[in-house]
């Protein structure tokens, strides 16, 4: 007896500290492993006491039971057997159940000071979580896991978008094609069959693309785990990576196939190059449209799909607060009737088996019917979601019903080429009223989801409190009279003993209730920040990838120089738009890795934070602290630094794992960009030498000098000597020319390697100047760390580079510019060489020749003659070559036609 008086006379400071000096000693033990708080339930520390002085054992599934019948080992800290997913680690949920109410799991666990092993953390990519298909399946779920489901949840809504935003691309395009072969169509240019047979094309090769990426990504959903309703983080980012390769394959070959119909097209229509050439622009122009309108699109709704996880974090925790208050407050509750029922042990009214009997049998009626009032809340939370569910498909399938009404309506109606614009944007707006609409309806029922739990849970408060209100009035007014000497006035004073008491317990739950929601609400607005953080980060990536390839495409097109403006702006949209719908993609793909890497650190960070609220929790309940107490507390607080920096460390080992995959997806996304652009220029230079070629074999006149020849060799009036004399004389002419050529573009030449040798002397003294300048403040400057002094040898380096690489582009461009220049010269005076000598020819054979001038291809059409009434030779102007050896040997045809 004394030692039992002495066991419930002992406050929450023994078994307290008792657990922080366990904590303090072994700072990776398990929560299944620590010894219960005292200072939120003394009673069920006493019995734990109680328990462990007694040596008793507690019956299956009868936790607060203690039977003095000697047996040894209790079994006070088993904890009741849960079901166990597949590949899962065996851990305690951070929030708890209700599901094991009837065995008392609801203990408080501000003892625990340590983060789980590393052991488990290994395999925590292989541990499954429950596959959710909309948020209110999470709001029946009992797992650990939870965040884990919700960020599942923000990566399909992610996956989701993408595929609406890649249809809505593909629609577009079809319609902008339609649009514009059919305005060939109107103009008869194409006939009714070949308009017919070029949609019908297009529309099966597109279909059948689009079967191929259902097939692939069909395979890799069922690759994997293959338990339906559990999946694993290793097996989600495998998906997402797979998913991200074969959208990238996707868009190159939709890429692909809108360059061949457009080939095809203009093939079977057989327009001129010209117009080829600006339907290609035009096409171009209003892709750039679309992408534009896409990826503005893409980040609004990105941004309310990150919006809406912080939204579902509220509601799953304010759902999680009302399942674990529930049992808390109950303790409390219990708490006070054992604090009567010591008092009156104390006073003798009562003996200490007696009072452990009635708190046993009190225990045991009030967990029993709060088990079964859970599991019905449960299964009426489990019944009515997926009432729910089944309400919310069937909505969703009648918008989709309308949706694809309202859409097919647009696309029938008939719209010419100056209208594609206004199309794009009723598309589009189309487009996103219907996404708008299903999304006001899926939150809009989450919402109500969410309120129906709430009102179960706040139903099962209810019943809670009345039933435990019930149990308490019969312990104090029915079996408290039978049991002691007491009065029924006198339990009745004890029952409003019990009520008064109550209210500072109460108070101070829900004093820590407002203070763990402050905390979670700090932890999530950090969350937000960081995500504000990474998505600035992201657009100064994409900013910096989107000029550097601008800057590359740049440089690759002045370096060119003989192409047309039309060709050189041809080439800088197409290059445009495919690098729009690259950075579109990886947009995508760096929002799915944040999340994954969130999720893959959300288990520490659960942990983490869950230490540092009961850390602060306790804090705060203890104002007064001895020197022991102040020293756990010392201890605890460098314990969660420790663990802080592990959490650091792992944060960036995590971020440059996805980071480094990131990168390289980016270069494989970039090398289709270049290969892709490699074959765009390589068709446009084909292009342009095709109608070089065109031009020349329109302009070299050769018909008409094989008729000149044939005319001065049947003239009887030129003899042998006479044309002998005169090739002698073209031959001299022609020899001049070529070394007055030469020379010229020696000196030129000379020259601009003299102006090079220069600029170059002049660059590098001021390159100099500026280094000494930059070296004068570095060793002022003595905190510069040895990595910013490698960063700025790099800049110097780089900056040597592109300097260097600048004056002999520049050099190359004057050295071609003159050479032109020179070539032109050339050819004019051949021309003027070879009219004379015609002119010369015509006048020794006597040969009248009547010969049709033809008009300057600047102002004419290609091979459009006019009328001469003078018998004059008129050469064709020539394309403009530099090769002045070819041009002499086309004279040279002619004169050796002659000799013979």
């Amino acid at each position: 007896k004394d030692d039992s008086q002495r066991l419930l006379e002992s406050l929450s400071t023994d078994e307290k500290e008792h657990t922080l000096m366990e904590s303090k000693a072994e700072p990776y033990t398990s929560k299944e492993e620590m010894v219960l708080e005292e200072s939120e339930s003394p009673l069920n520390s006493n019995i734990a006491a109680f328990a462990l002085k007694a040596k008793v054992i507690y019956p299956i599934n009868q936790k607060f039971r203690p039977l003095a019948d000697g047996s040894s080992n209790p079994s006070l800290h088993e904890n009741p057997k849960q079901t166990i997913l597949p590949n899962q680690v065996v851990e305690t949920s951070m929030s708890g159940s209700l599901g094991s109410l009837s065995q008392g799991d609801k203990e408080d666990c501000s003892s625990s000071t340590t983060i789980h092993s590393t052991a488990s953390d290994d395999r925590f990519q292989a541990r499954a979580f429950l596959k959710v298909a909309s948020f209110p399946e999470v709001l029946t779920c009992e797992s650990f896991d939870v965040k884990l489901c919700l960020c599942s949840l923000t990566l399909k809504d992610l996956m989701l978008l993408d595929t609406e935003l890649r249809k809505e691309k593909h629609v577009m395009f079809i319609q902008i094609f339609k649009i514009y072969i059919t305005e060939f169509h109107r103009k008869k240019k194409i006939s009714d069959g070949l308009l017919k047979k070029i949609l019908l094309n297009q529309e099966n090769d597109f279909e059948e693309l689009q079967k191929q990426l259902d097939s692939r990504l069909q395979n890799t959903e069922m690759s994997g785990s293959h338990n339906s309703e559990f999946q694993t983080l290793e097996d989600l980012e495998r998906r997402e990576r797979e998913y991200s390769e074969h959208i990238i394959d996707n868009m190159e070959a939709f890429w692909k196939q809108t360059d061949k119909a457009q080939q095809d097209f203009l093939d079977q229509s057989k327009c001129s190059s010209a117009k080829a050439t600006k339907m290609m622009m035009d096409l171009t122009e209003k892709m750039i449209a679309v992408e534009s309108l896409l990826s503005e699109s893409q980040d609004l709704q990105a941004m309310d799909i990150q919006e809406r996880l912080f939204n579902w974090e509220l509601m799953v925790k304010m759902i999680d607060s009302l399942k674990s208050s529930i049992p808390e407050e109950c303790k409390c509750r219990l708490n006070t009737v054992s604090n009567i029922l010591d008092h009156l042990t104390v006073k003798n009214n009562l003996s200490v088996r007696q009072k452990e009997e009635l708190l046993t049998d009190l225990h045991k009626a009030f967990w029993e019917q709060l088990a079964h009032y859970s599991n019905e809340c449960m299964q009426q939370s489990k019944d009515l979601i997926l009432k729910r569910l089944e309400r919310r498909a069937k909505k969703k399938e009648e918008f989709k019903r309308r949706q694809e009404a309202e859409q097919e309506s647009l696309l029938s109606k008939t719209f010419l080429t100056e209208d594609v614009h206004n199309f794009l944007k009723a598309y589009h707006k189309l487009i996103q009223k219907h996404w708008q609409a299903q999304w006001d309806l899926e939150e809009e029922d989450d919402c109500e989801s969410t309120e129906a739990v709430a009102d179960l849970y706040k139903e099962l408060y209810s019943k809670a409190s009345h039933a435990l209100a019930e149990l308490v009035t019969e312990l104090f007014l029915q079996t408290l009279p039978v049991v002691t000497s007491l009065s029924v006035r006198e339990c009745e004073l004890l029952k409003e003993e019990w009520q008064e008491n109550l209210v500072p317990q109460l108070e101070k739950w829900e004093s820590h209730r407002q203070r763990r929601w402050k905390l979670f609400q700090e932890q999530l607005l950090q969350e937000k920040e960081l995500w504000i953080t990474e998505y600035a980060l992201s657009a100064v990536m994409q900013k910096h990838l989107s000029e550097k390839q601008e800057k590359i495409i740049q440089g690759v097109v002045s370096r060119l120089g003989c192409l047309s403006d039309e060709s050189v702006s041809y080439i800088l949209q197409k290059h445009r738009v495919l690098l729009c719908s690259v950075l579109r993609r990886l947009t995508f793909r760096g929002a799915g890795m944040a999340a994954l890497a969130h999720m893959r650190l959300s288990r520490k960070k659960s942990s983490l934070q869950e230490l540092r609220e009961q850390h602060t929790l306790q804090k705060g309940s203890s104002l007064c602290q001895d020197e022991d107490q102040w020293q756990l507390q010392k201890a605890v607080e460098s314990h969660i630094r420790e663990e802080e920096e592990k959490l650091e460390e792992e944060t960036q080992e995590t971020n440059l794992e996805f980071h480094q995959q990131l990168v390289t997806e980016i270069q494989e996304a970039l090398q289709f960009l270049q290969q892709h652009m490699e074959q765009v220029i390589g068709q446009t230079l084909l292009q342009y030498a095709r109608g070089e070629a065109e031009k020349k074999s329109s302009d070299d006149g050769q018909d008409f000098k094989e008729r000149l020849v044939e005319s001065a060799v049947e003239s009887v009036y030129g003899t042998s000597n006479n044309i002998n004399r005169l090739v002698q004389n073209y031959y001299q002419q022609l020899g001049k020319i070529t070394e007055g050529y030469e020379g010229k573009k020696l000196q030129h030449l000379k020259s601009l390697q003299a102006e090079r040798n220069e600029r170059i002397r002049l660059k590098n003294k001021e390159n100099e100047l500026a280094l000494k300048e930059k070296h004068t403040k570095s060793l002022l400057n003595v905190s510069s760390t040895v990595h910013q002094r490698v960063v700025l040898q790099q800049n110097k380096i780089l900056a040597q580079f592109e300097l260097q690489q600048q004056i002999r582009l520049g050099s190359l461009k004057q050295k071609l510019l003159g050479l032109h220049h020179l070539g032109t010269e050339l050819e004019n005076q051949l021309r003027e060489a070879e009219q004379d000598f015609v002119s010369e020819l015509a006048v020794l054979t006597r040969v009248p020749l009547t010969v049709k001038k033809k008009p300057s291809k600047r102002s004419k059409p290609a091979g459009e003659k006019a009328n001469s009434k003078r018998q004059t030779f008129q050469s064709p102007e020539p394309a403009e070559k530099d090769d002045s050896h070819e041009n002499i040997q086309e004279h040279h045809g002619i004169t050796s036609g002659l000799c013979r």
